[in-house]
């Protein structure tokens, strides 16, 4: 059974990289796509390069970070298709920076994308999904970086944390609607992630870009050695098949994954072990 035939997703940051990978998957599948990306031409473009492959597809300019925008395509996507059936919250930007030295512009900038973006597809596309009672699945982009942080990228960090957190929330909200939820938490992959530093507020402040500049040569570097967004975008299909909630996909990652859990479950125990803590027995 295709589980994918007409139904038809709305996936943002779809000009480029795991958006435009995860639509190409989808509309081999059979799915009709729209491709919203802040980048209108770019999407406008990339729509008529899939549907030139077969696909059924369709694009609009969209700055998910704006609500009105949001909505705006939301409607368009209805006037085109007239369901939707799938929401992939992917669009995202990458900020790194040191603790002190970050302009809290660029942190209000870096969580109205990767956080509220994603917030505004939840909140405006559901009661499209629920309308129909056809089930759906709301697919959330999070990061390796929202379970394993490492120095010097505290805002990134922060909201893909944010991210799997609310991911996992909804996923209990939903599941008895028959919606399901995914959340990707890849590692480097060859897009264009790290160019989007480019568009923050502090952009100009070039003392900024200096002291940023060792952390920003080191992802540069594991993001040009990355895996295809291709081979990306294929999993997060294949995942979505199996109803799969955390999405993964680099397997030599999966150590700092368990450290963290027996952190966690030490420093759990100092609380467990304390005397003051035990329950009382009635």
């Amino acid at each position: 059974m295709n589980l994918f035939d007409n139904r038809t997703a709305f996936i943002t940051g779809g000009a480029s990289g795991i958006g435009l990978a995860i639509a190409r998957s989808l509309g081999m599948r059979g799915a009709s796509v729209m491709l919203a990306d802040i980048d209108g031409t770019g999407a406008l473009r990339a729509a008529e390069k899939v549907a030139d492959e077969g696909i059924t597809a369709s694009s609009v300019g969209c700055d998910v970070s704006d609500a009105a925008a949001v909505r705006a395509a939301a409607a368009a996507t209805l006037d085109r298709f007239g369901k939707v059936h799938i929401i992939v919250n992917n669009a995202g930007v990458s900020l790194d920076g040191k603790p002190g030295e970050i302009p809290l512009e660029d942190w209000r900038w870096i969580v109205d994308i990767n956080l509220m973006g994603i917030v505004h597809g939840v909140e405006i596309f559901l009661p499209h999904i629920r309308s129909h009672g056809e089930g759906g699945h709301v697919v959330n982009m999070a990061s390796i970086a929202g379970l394993w942080p490492t120095a010097g990228s505290g805002p990134y960090a922060a909201t893909k944390f944010a991210v799997v957190g609310y991911s996992e929330a909804i996923r209990q909200d939903l599941e008895p609607e028959g919606i399901d939820v995914s959340v990707i938490c890849p590692g480097w992959v060859r897009t264009g992630i790290l160019d989007t530093r480019d568009r923050r507020p502090s952009a100009g402040d070039g003392a900024a870009a200096g002291r940023q500049s060792e952390t920003m040569r080191m992802a540069e570097e594991a993001v040009a050695g990355g895996i295809d967004p291709a081979l990306v975008g294929e999993w997060v299909v294949e995942s979505m098949a199996e109803k799969r909630f955390y999405i993964f996909t680099h397997p030599e990652m999966a150590g700092v994954i368990t450290a963290r859990a027996r952190a966690l479950k030490t420093d759990y125990a100092a609380c467990i072990d304390d005397p003051r803590f035990a329950q009382e027995e009635n």
